[in-house]
């Protein structure tokens, strides 16, 4: 069996339809069940066992000699939440839980860190143990996050594989039920679909002009293969960035969503909301250089490819059941 976490969210969902596409049927999805936005996420999919988030390590106790593979995908993402002992419940002290199990009953395991812990760049996108210590997220996610990373590497007992990715900004179908948080392809459809026009947020620094501001957007699809290698590879465990690798302009993403509906371009500019406008990143971009070290060379979609997959193939289709991945 393989367990995904987080698997009626955005990725674990997908992770799970790849899954299914390579013939991997026996899969147990943990995730709180409660918020009916996700269901078509996982409907159509192959699976085994749902399991409560709340009764996954009872059943894990239980069931550990059938689990082949552990993807912990599960954490709570918004960035705007400042709770810091609820992440740290939610993101950091579920996660060792997982981690001690997966050395205890041999597990391999892959699990989600975020680019939020670099905070604002200031100590560059290096994805080496040695960086990681020096990092000082903006908001209490990426703290949380950085906080499991950073006791992951200092852990004498380690699960046999184990790989965190430092997830960049993902987006692509089966986002639908992330408000706020989905992705800004995902907001430029909904609002150039509706008005023919789009606002991106004003720039408030003057090395950026306004919607110069980067980040290194990676197609879910891209994701989700590079999860799928790292569970047969097994080797060279550690913290990698998963991102395209190339920062691009919210401009370029916003031309790319204009272009594939057809529409004359319309954008103008609002003022960055003032809860995140001091911890708001203006330029992302992941160096992949270790990543492809260990082998992984699959070309990653560009941002042009990807939002046209992601609009054509999915968001813009009439039948509501058939945006889902």
């Amino acid at each position: 069996m393989i367990v995904v976490t987080g698997a009626a969210g955005f990725i674990g969902s997908c992770l799970v339809r790849r899954l299914n596409d390579a013939n991997f049927n026996r899969i147990v999805v943990v995730d709180k069940f409660d918020d009916t936005r996700k269901q078509p996420n996982l409907d159509g999919k192959v699976i085994e066992k749902r399991v409560d988030r709340d009764q996954f390590f009872p059943w894990l106790d239980s069931a550990y000699e059938n689990v082949e593979f552990i993807f912990h995908l599960g954490a709570r993402t918004d960035t705007a939440e400042s709770d810091r002992h609820f992440l740290e419940e939610i993101n950091t002290r579920y996660s060792k839980e997982i981690w001690k199990r997966c050395c205890s009953y041999q597990i391999p395991l892959v699990y989600a860190s975020s680019a939020a812990t670099y905070g604002n760049g200031s100590h560059g996108y290096l994805d080496r143990d040695n960086h990681i210590p020096l990092l000082e997220p903006l908001n209490a996610y990426g703290w949380s996050k950085n906080e499991f990373d950073k006791w992951a590497i200092k852990e004498a007992n380690q699960p046999f594989f184990w790989a965190g990715l430092k997830f960049f900004n993902v987006y692509g179908p089966n986002e639908y039920h992330k408000d706020r948080m989905a992705s800004v392809v995902f907001h430029a459809y909904n609002q150039i679909k509706h008005s023919k026009s789009m606002k991106l947020f004003r720039s408030h620094r003057p090395e950026y002009k306004n919607g110069e501001q980067q980040r290194d957007f990676i197609y879910v699809k891209d994701v989700v293969e590079v999860m799928f290698w790292l569970m047969h590879h097994r080797r060279n465990s550690g913290i990698y960035n998963l991102g395209s690798g190339k920062a691009r302009s919210f401009l370029d993403l916003t031309r790319s969503v204009f272009d594939v509906l057809g529409y004359s371009e319309q954008i103008t500019f609002i003022d960055t909301p003032k809860d995140i406008r001091e911890n708001y990143q203006y330029f992302t971009e992941a160096n992949m250089q270790k990543l492809q070290s260990i082998g992984y060379d699959q070309p990653f979609h560009s941002l042009e490819m990807g939002v046209k997959d992601y609009l054509t193939n999915f968001l813009d289709r009439k039948e509501p059941e058939n945006r889902y991945f």
